[in-house]
């Protein structure tokens, strides 16, 4: 059996995804640009999926830049809003558990004389919404926290965190990192007081190499890749049309049946919680309830080396990350374990989980009754 629980990595393509990306290669592989009917029908194709999701967020359309993926997306926000607005100041706030490509982004601009200010974090994972409030000054322009984070599922209270940045500073604008957040929680980003949204594809069951940044229409922000003027000139290239197709039917196929899904996806969590939690040296690391995101899980297994885990786990088929895919390949402590307070054992002994729409009950069995022999045996094999 194959029980593919990395989803926080990447999904599977829905087949409409695939469809429609064979559709753009087959029959409406015109460059959305050029002003023959080809053109006009790849024109036309973008709208349509810029139409799907900005009903999503219940946006306009022309407040959604499409990227190649949540990398691009962050560092656009946070160098494009720099740029944009370094004569009202040159402070920065973001958390210290953030992906790499908001903290490498941040650290960029701590070099072009920007000051950065990291928040900590509570023993879920929960910024200090306290420290917040102290650290925002007259010269801040920028906070950036995620909305759910990609190693253990915390849900930030994001509606909290826009409520104190606009009271303190109503000038302050708010970028919110959704690439684990968008198809799993209700994101409205009017209603909740974000200015800038990164969306990722491929984790949506979408394709690799496409996603969005949503900028509100009362923000400046400045191009980061300069070209032909595509965009209205925010960013050049022309448009990854297929991608674009593709990810359109992505997020109609999620928030289609979004609630059941992710009512069904919670359900699956909890469940894998319950039975984690009953091995013996197993800690559950994040949030509890609806505090976590529905779809991940994650789990410190003492006396047991999360690389040898992974791999002994995927003799069996089964398919788990031992932290966030953008750097597993790359061996590092984990910046949100540590953050958290995980102890020191553990640190190199924690395994993600993560669902998707497409997860089954028998998958979840199947992981849970394989986990449970292979730590016991890896054990038995260390304390030997």
């Amino acid at each position: 059996m194959e029980c593919y629980l990395d989803n926080s990595a990447t999904t599977k393509a829905f087949d409409e995804v695939i469809e429609a990306v064979k559709s753009e290669m087959s029959e409406y592989y015109g460059n959305p640009s050029s002003m023959h009917i080809k053109g006009f029908e790849a024109e036309k194709k973008i709208k349509e999926t810029t139409k799907i999701i900005a009903s999503t967020l219940k946006c306009d359309e022309s407040e959604i830049i499409y990227t190649s993926g949540g990398t691009e997306a962050d560092n656009m926000a946070l160098i494009g809003i720099a740029r944009a607005y370094k004569r009202s100041g040159k402070h920065i706030i973001t958390s210290s558990i953030e992906h790499a490509a908001v903290l490498q982004s941040a650290e960029f601009l701590k070099e072009e004389g920007y000051e950065i200010t990291y928040l900590s974090t509570d023993s879920k994972g929960v910024i200090n919404l306290e420290e917040l409030e102290n650290s925002i000054r007259e010269d801040t322009i920028l906070v950036s926290v995620m909305g759910v984070n990609n190693e253990i599922g915390t849900i930030e209270p994001i509606e909290k965190i826009s409520e104190i940045i606009k009271k303190k500073n109503p000038n302050t604008l708010f970028h919110v990192d959704a690439v684990q957040a968008y198809g799993k929680i209700k994101l409205i980003p009017k209603k909740m007081g974000i200015d800038l949204l990164s969306v990722s594809g491929h984790k949506i069951h979408g394709p690799k190499g496409i996603g969005f940044l949503y900028v509100s229409y009362k923000v400046k922000i400045k191009p980061i890749i300069f070209g032909g003027g595509q965009q209205k000139n925010m960013r050049s290239g022309t448009e990854n049309v297929c991608g674009i197709m593709g990810l359109g039917a992505a997020v109609k196929r999620i928030f289609d049946n979004f609630d059941e899904d992710t009512a069904r996806m919670r359900g699956l969590r909890e469940y894998m919680i319950k039975g984690l939690s009953e091995c013996e040296g197993v800690t559950i690391n994040g949030a509890d309830g609806d505090e976590g995101s529905p779809h991940i899980v994650s789990a410190s297994v003492k006396g047991v080396r999360a690389e040898v885990l992974l791999h002994s786990l995927e003799e069996k088929g089964i398919y788990i990350s031992s932290g966030s895919a953008c750097a597993s390949n790359k061996p590092a402590v984990s910046a949100t374990l540590k953050a958290i307070g995980v102890d020191k054992e553990l640190l190199d002994s924690t395994v993600r989980f993560s669902f998707s729409v497409l997860t089954t009950k028998d998958e979840i069995d199947y992981a849970l009754a394989n986990f449970k022999e292979t730590i016991e045996k890896l054990r038995l094999y260390v304390r030997r």
